[in-house]
Order: C-alpha cells, then structure tokens, then sequence
C-alpha cells in the first residue's frame, strides 16, 4: 500500500463524520460534500507527521472550510431571496438508513437547520463544533480569529438563539406519527377546526418552492387557512421520516412533488417545513423510500 492509499484509507474512515459536521454547517448536501473533498485535498497535501488526532484535525479543516463558504454566501446575499429551506434527509417511515444516521444525530431536524441559517457565520461554527461535536474552545478560537472566551461567547450567543427558536421536539416518533397522520386526515376533509386543535397558537410554516418563491405562514388559524394546500399534498401523501421525525412525502405518479418536515412539542404542530422545488427535489436521494 502507497503512502497516498494509507492516508485515503484513514480519511475514509471519517468521511462520514466529516460531511455530519459539514451539513450542520451549510445545511446543504452538496456543499457538505465539496467540504469534505476540500479537506481531502487539504490533507493530501499537508504534512501530519506531528498530528496525534487526525479526525479532530481534520475537523477543524472541514471547518475552516464550511466558516469560508459560509462568508462566500453572505456576502453574495443568497439568502436574501425569499425562504430557502435546508436539504431535508429522507428516510423509509419504518427506519433511518445507517448511511443517514450520522446526518441526522442530535436531533437535527429542519427546524434547528433553520435556526442555523440565521447566526453569523463565526457563531454558527462556534456553536456547531462546540456544542454537537465537543470541540474545545480553544481549537475553535483560531478558526474564527478570537480568544477562546470570545469562541465561548459567540457559542453561548448561538445557543440562546437556538434555544429560544427551536426548542428540543417531542421524542417518541409514534406520537409523532399520530399527529402528522390526524393532520393529514384534517386536511383531506377540509376540517378548518381539526387542523387548528392540532396546531400551536405559534406555528410556522416554511414553504420552498424555489428561488423568490418561498413562504413564511405564522399562526394556527391562519396556517390552517391553506387546508385547500395541505389538502392536495395530503391526497398524494406517503408516511416518511425528515431528518429522523415523522413528516411525508407526496407524489404525482413516479415524481415526488413534495416534502413535508413536522416539528412536533408538546403534542402540538409547531412548525412545517415545505420543500416542493422541483429542481432540489430532483437532487434528493430518495432510494431508501424503495
């Protein structure tokens, strides 16, 4: 075996963890997965002779990376056009595939990748490499050109912004699962009141629909006031897991027209996430759907 072979064996070895840090960075698989190239060629070209802790090295490179993108993004204004929902991770309704589970530990759910969206760049790097992936602060004080009590700073930022925007949801998929089904059920037969007793006063829905076409919906009546919407989805929907919670996919024949993310606290709706851009639909791997 080659030197170079060695080295790609050993980075294989964290690829998976590698793209789980860069999706929670850039809540977008395709960029995780320029990341994680990036920080293969970084490390092929690098000397790690004096690297005791190649997947923790290879942690801050892939954020380094990701903290660039990030700052390439916000200078180029991409999100100032309309709501631009996270690529969701698509699982069967009965089972998470292994090759997502990485993906979609911690509870990441489309509402926390929202949250995310929203925090400065340096905060989001703080707060994701801190608080999901345990590194030190003062690892991630270089990385963002601080002291390490300024990174503990913008992590606590984060934090709060997170805690107070997307609180953790219910855990237990089946009730989960009893919820997304009695709000189906309420939308295909037009129940304005159904729908409302299941919904937070709160509730937001995001809908996607592509570039300068997105929606942003507050409120259970006036959430509720898109039965005729939630109707159409619902006639053509199929029980799906959403990065790990109960959600659906909807079809027209062999295309798949939308997906629909639930976060679920309390019993209670308190957000829909909509993706029915057919151009990132088409993106998406849906295989383990079968």
């Amino acid at each position: 075996m080659t030197e170079n072979e060695f080295l790609a064996e050993r980075f294989e070895e964290h690829r998976g963890h590698l793209r789980a840090v860069a999706y929670r960075m850039l809540g977008s698989l395709s960029e995780a997965d320029d990341a994680v190239q990036e920080a293969w060629l970084k490390l092929s070209r690098a000397d790690i002779s004096e690297v005791g802790n190649l997947g923790g090295w290879l942690t801050t490179v892939v954020g380094r990376v990701c903290l660039d993108m990030l700052r390439s993004r916000t200078s180029r204004r991409e999100e100032q056009l309309g709501v631009r929902l996270p690529d969701p991770i698509v699982s069967a309704a009965d089972g998470v595939d292994p090759e997502q589970q990485a993906l979609i530990a911690d509870s990441v759910g489309l509402a926390l990748l929202v949250v995310l969206e929203t925090l400065a760049p340096a905060e989001r790097l703080a707060f994701v490499l801190h608080d999901l992936f345990a590194v030190p602060f003062d690892e991630i004080a270089p990385l963002v050109g601080r002291t390490p009590a300024a990174a503990r700073q913008l992590a606590s930022r984060a934090r709060r912004r997170v805690r107070g925007a997307a609180p953790a949801p219910d855990a237990d998929l089946a009730r989960q699962r009893e919820v997304v089904n009695a709000f189906l059920t309420a939308a295909r037969g037009g129940d304005f009141e159904g729908l409302v007793a299941l919904l937070d006063p709160d509730v937001v829905t995001r809908s996607d629909a592509g570039p300068q076409r997105g929606r942003l919906v507050h409120g259970a009546r006036e959430v509720a006031g898109r039965a005729t919407t939630f109707a159409r989805l619902a006639q053509r929907a199929r029980p799906a897991l959403v990065n790990g919670a109960a959600g659906f996919v909807a079809t027209s024949g062999d295309r798949v027209v939308s997906v629909a993310a639930f976060t679920i606290r309390a019993g209670k709706i308190t957000a829909i996430d909509i993706l029915s851009d057919p151009e990132r639909l088409a993106r998406l791997d849906l295989s383990s759907l079968g």
